[in-house]
């Protein structure tokens, strides 16, 4: 197979400073993208404002050979989702690629996490990722083409304890992540979301030390790579990935159970059973397919 490469495409990597978000910057650039590098330069919990960690990679990516541009602006406010498209499009004349990475933590057990807690992370994962994704939307939409990775997670897909907050936030990109699939499609713009198992500032109180070879960061940019090319065919799906393997994940209905008459609670508790079947389930690509069986079932 040919190399996949990236010529002539513009990119913006928010939360690219560290970790991941660095990771899928200089593969990129590598790959012959002009990248814009957002970094906010906090802390993993959002505090502090610093343009270095993203004037870093750009530094790096330029040592390589490559361009790219830094952007320290904030993804939660309206202002700075336009200024990192902006960028793109005063220093490299067009944006093709958006890779939403951006992400703080604020851990906290439910009955103990406070307004600005949830206010907070909600703001930069989701809110950020709209923002980011609305103010380039325009322009893919203009251009006929974009490619639109979001980064979920597995907290937000399965739940975990103390993150109230950020699994909310991560469980609500795969909505949006759906939803651009859906009205971007006759503009040829794919959205993708991942749910990646990485060894980051952000994982390294989560993850044991031993595991931050085999959980490398380098082992989840070959598929964000991929989701933002031209030959990617896959739109509005989540794919979870960590130390070589990949999976898609599915949103699935089970085969369910149907009174169309009389429903009463005792109905409902004598069939819990049958409710809760997993099998056959079916994969439903949008609301119409999901009421489908609902309609056949009450033919």
């Amino acid at each position: 197979m040919s190399e996949l490469r990236f010529d002539g495409r513009v990119a913006v990597v928010t939360g690219a400073g560290h970790g991941l978000g660095r990771r899928h910057a200089l593969e990129l650039a590598a790959r012959g993208a002009k990248v814009v590098v957002n970094d906010l330069g906090g802390d993993r919990s959002g505090s502090g404002v610093s343009s270095g960690p993203a004037q870093q990679v750009v530094d790096e990516i330029v040592k390589n050979g490559g361009e790219a541009v830094a952007s320290p602006d904030n993804v939660a406010t309206p202002e700075g989702a336009q200024a990192i498209v902006q960028a793109a499009l005063e220093t490299f004349g067009k944006l093709d690629i958006v890779v939403n990475n951006a992400g703080i933590l604020r851990d906290k057990s439910f009955k103990n996490m406070t307004v600005e807690e949830w206010d907070t992370v909600i703001a930069v994962h989701l809110r950020g990722s709209f923002l980011v994704s609305n103010a380039a939307w325009p322009h893919l939409r203009e251009q006929g083409y974009g490619r639109i990775v979001n980064t979920s997670s597995p907290a937000g897909l399965f739940g975990n304890f103390g993150q109230a907050n950020y699994s909310t936030a991560k469980m609500g990109l795969v909505g949006f992540t759906k939803t651009l699939a859906h009205e971007g499609a006759k503009y040829d713009i794919k959205a993708n979301a991942i749910a990646p198992v990485a060894w980051t500032r952000m994982t390294e109180d989560l993850l044991p030390a031993e595991s931050a070879e085999v959980l490398s960061v380098d082992k989840v940019t070959p598929l964000v790579a991929y989701l933002v090319h031209e030959d990617n065919p896959s739109s509005g799906e989540v794919y979870t990935v960590g130390g070589g393997r990949i999976a898609r994940i599915i949103v699935a209905e089970g085969p369910g159970w149907t009174k169309k008459d009389g429903l009463t609670v005792e109905d409902v508790a004598a069939n819990w059973e049958q409710i809760n079947a997993e099998e056959p389930f079916i994969v439903p690509r949008n609301p119409m397919e999901q009421m489908a069986p609902l309609m056949q079932a009450l033919q």
